[in-house]
């Protein structure tokens, strides 16, 4: 009987051990998980300038969003307003003024080219194509690449330049082949990862049957003129988002297994008031292993004019 005791003891104080063990497999693999899940912020059309006091409009996004505080914060173009028609001075001064605003973030912060960064593009700013800053070239010197890519714990994020330039003078939305060859490359390399994409001009959207009539067609400056060979190449891996800009609205058009999430803008009617309808904000996104949600963030700020011409 003493031994078929001692033996019981054993055997429990065996299946308390292995018991402890799982659990603290268990506690260990959720802490894992845990460690993988992270949220950033997606913040498009700022805007910056002097006018419309947009410089303090920006400041109160950014406290909210060091309040917030997500791992980084990835912009979707059109940081300033503009460079497309303006001489260098003023376009300098524009890029000095958002650099000098986000230097208040508390994360680091990744950009998205857009069109208004775009210097001396309109013959109006009678800037030379000579120029040594003409183009995208202002963008490089102050900001950095026009399409790369980083990793994000589990996740591949990925950052398009979607603005062409016609013989004319003007924009227009295109992924080039240079950069497609690039694109496909970059996707290759991080195969099986979920990946974010982010451009400027849309892929995928519906914005003209709210910015027009139901029938409306987009002109070729406001969505990617190539988007279906672009489309075609994303959906061969695992993209789960593309967020885009430009626009000024927010929408999610989800497509064969990915949402394009066109992110309002911060700076709504450019610092004016509501954008049909659509008040100043950004996206907070919340990713959780291959999956997130995303939710609409008004940061609280009440423009100087509020002249609510679409609504």
């Amino acid at each position: 009987m003493k031994k078929l005791k001692t033996t019981l003891k054993i055997t429990a104080l065996l299946l308390v051990m292995f018991m402890t063990v799982q659990c603290n497999q268990s506690t260990l693999q959720e802490s894992v998980e845990d460690d993988n899940d992270f949220s950033f912020v997606f913040v498009t059309d700022v805007h910056v300038q002097p006018e419309f006091n947009a410089g303090e409009g920006l400041k109160q996004a950014i406290d909210t969003i060091n309040s917030i505080n997500p791992d980084f914060v990835l912009t979707g173009g059109d940081n300033i307003r503009d460079a497309l028609r303006e001489q260098q001075g003023r376009a300098d001064s524009l890029y000095n003024l958002f650099d000098e605003i986000t230097e208040s973030l508390n994360m680091p912060l990744y950009s998205t080219i857009g069109n208004h960064e775009v210097f001396g593009l309109y013959e109006q700013s009678n800037v030379s194509p000579a120029d040594d800053l003409y183009g995208k070239k202002m963008y490089e010197e102050k900001v950095g690449d026009l399409y790369y890519s980083f990793d994000h714990k589990d996740w591949h994020f990925i950052v398009l330049d979607g603005i062409g330039f016609t013989e004319d003078r003007h924009y227009y939305g295109v992924v080039d082949s240079v950069q497609m060859d690039w694109l496909k490359a970059d996707l290759e390399s991080s195969k099986g990862k979920p990946v974010a994409v982010s451009i400027h001009i849309p892929i995928l959207s519906a914005g003209q049957q709210i910015m027009g009539e139901p029938t409306s067609a987009f002109y070729p400056s406001e969505i990617i003129t190539n988007a279906k060979e672009v489309m075609a190449l994303l959906e061969q891996y695992n993209v789960k988002m593309v967020l885009q800009g430009h626009l000024h609205i927010l929408e999610d058009v989800y497509y064969n297994g990915i949402h394009y999430i066109t992110g309002g803008a911060v700076s709504a009617q450019w610092w004016q008031g509501k954008r049909f309808g659509m008040d100043e904000g950004f996206l907070k996104i919340d990713v959780s292993g291959e999956d997130f949600k995303w939710e609409y963030i008004d940061y609280g700020w009440e423009p100087e004019n509020n002249q609510l011409t679409n609504n």
